[in-house]
């Protein structure tokens, strides 16, 4: 089992920049790649991030260049940093563990931008 604690959300201003955390807990040696997702109301949950077990990073090209994702092994946490942020960033922000046959959900994160 893992078990994952989204923090860093809040309410920001267009042009501003956030760093989410993800707190990973429990069987974390099983853990192969950890992501961030989105899902904004109405809308399908879509991968903003991922960081796998080698280090690689993927993004999505809405999001590339705006968004980073980075991991502390010391603290078992992994982080996005969002960087200008604008109104259609405003969304509640998962963050997601991929063992070889299961998938964790963190609780998410609220990030509203305003304009």
């Amino acid at each position: 089992q893992v078990q994952l604690v989204e923090s860093g959300g809040g309410l920001v201003q267009a042009g501003g920049s956030l760093r989410l955390s993800c707190a990973a807990s429990g069987s974390i040696s099983s853990i192969n790649a950890m992501g961030w997702y989105r899902q904004a109301p109405g809308q399908q949950r879509d991968l903003v991030a991922n960081i796998f077990r080698s280090g690689t990073t993927n993004y999505p090209t809405s999001v590339k260049g705006r968004f980073t994702i980075s991991r502390d092994n010391s603290k078992n946490t992994v982080y996005l940093q969002i960087d200008n942020l604008n109104p259609e960033d405003t969304a509640v922000y998962y963050c997601k563990a991929t063992e070889r046959f299961r998938d964790y959900w963190g609780q998410g994160t609220q990030v509203t931008v305003s304009s």
